[in-house]
């Protein structure tokens, strides 16, 4: 069973007309027509994309649907981004440890995983094809208006949390979150903010630091990429003023001194990683990350145990624990019940932040 019909309740409460994000510069409610103009375009690459991971699913479907011998992770966003590391952090722990064979990641970004999604759900009971999925869509789907959303599909688990961090270019004039926060109250749209695709988990940290600093988020202008990859190239070209990305995004970056950290939205300190947190600096910045799997719609339930034991081993395997600890992530493991229970909450939290902050 798919879980609760509840997730589209809330998102029903959500006046439409201030879910869609159709701008890039700044994130100020675009007029109607632009709106509608929006949803054609997101309407045009939906359907392309879903023409295309079609033919793809017919391709990959012809190989047999055994998933341990051939399996498909889509990743919905860019190469570089935190859901393409994580699916293919997911295809490299599963080869090592055995547990699948030919396991294919194929991209499919934009719209907050949303473009994805719509592809996803075309691909009825190919029951060899899982899609990531985390926070960043569940905006993704309230900002963008989506036909589709995660009760279209079937959650196998949610895997793993990270942590986002605010970076700036090493030639900034601010080292502390006390002195950019000073420079933000001063010039609320001529500072530049980057990360994922509007409704993102990045967008939604940036409109929360926003509501702590007194600033209304119609002032926030902030560019919206496909992923981490994309984002810390606006960074570091000069387009943008800050970046917001996941902290294994970035961490070589840190590390070769090209950006500086500012603060991370970690509950508490990472180990080994001397980034304070918004948290120990008195901000209230706290939103997670999180990252899982699903199966596709109808999919037959001895199919849907097969995959399931696939990720079910791949989480408890030592290539999924190094994974872990390399990318500074954490296991937040969950499924059945309480996984239905926790994406129904976190729908509804998402859905009410972004109707409260305006976006």
């Amino acid at each position: 069973m798919m879980f609760s019909e509840s997730i589209k309740d809330a998102d029903a409460r959500n006046d439409p007309s201030a879910a869609v994000y159709t701008g890039v510069l700044p994130t100020r409610r675009a007029p109607r027509w632009a709106r509608a103009i929006g949803r054609i375009v997101f309407g045009v690459v939906a359907v392309a994309s879903v023409v295309s991971a079609t033919a793809f699913s017919f391709a990959s479907g012809s190989t047999g649907t055994d998933p341990r011998s051939s399996l498909t992770l889509i990743a919905p966003a860019g190469v570089g981004g935190g859901w393409d590391g994580f699916a293919r952090e997911q295809q490299q722990a599963m080869r090592l440890d055995g547990i699948a064979n030919n396991v294919q990641v194929v991209n499919i970004p934009g719209a907050g995983g949303t473009i994805g999604l719509s592809s996803f759900v075309t691909m009825e009971g190919q029951s060899n094809t899982l899609l990531a999925t985390g926070a960043a869509m569940l905006g993704g789907i309230v900002m963008n208006d989506s036909p589709v959303d995660l009760t279209d599909v079937r959650p196998i688990a949610r895997i793993a949390e990270d942590y986002a961090v605010f970076i700036v270019h090493a030639d900034a004039p601010w080292d502390t979150v006390d002195e950019f926060a000073a420079a933000w109250a001063g010039d609320h749209g001529g500072i530049r903010f980057t990360g994922g695709s509007a409704g993102s988990i990045d967008h939604l940290l940036v409109a929360q630091f926003a509501q702590v600093e007194g600033i209304a988020p119609s002032d926030i202008t902030y560019i919206p990429k496909s992923g981490g990859g994309e984002a810390i190239q606006t960074l570091l070209s000069g387009t943008a003023d800050v970046a917001v990305t996941g902290y294994n995004e970035v961490a070589d970056q840190i590390d070769a001194g090209r950006v500086k950290p500012l603060a991370i939205s970690a509950p508490q300190r990472l180990a080994d990683v001397d980034i304070p947190t918004f948290e120990e600096l008195g901000y209230g910045v706290d939103l997670v990350n999180w990252r899982g799997l699903v199966a596709v719609p109808g999919i037959a339930d001895e199919d849907f145990d097969a995959v399931k034991a696939i990720v079910d081993e791949t989480a408890e395997s030592e290539a999924w624990a190094d994974a872990l600890a390399r990318n500074r992530w954490v296991d937040s493991y969950l499924d059945g019940e309480e996984l239905e229970r926790f994406l129904v909450e976190d729908q509804q939290r998402t859905a009410e932040l972004v109707k409260e902050l305006g976006l």
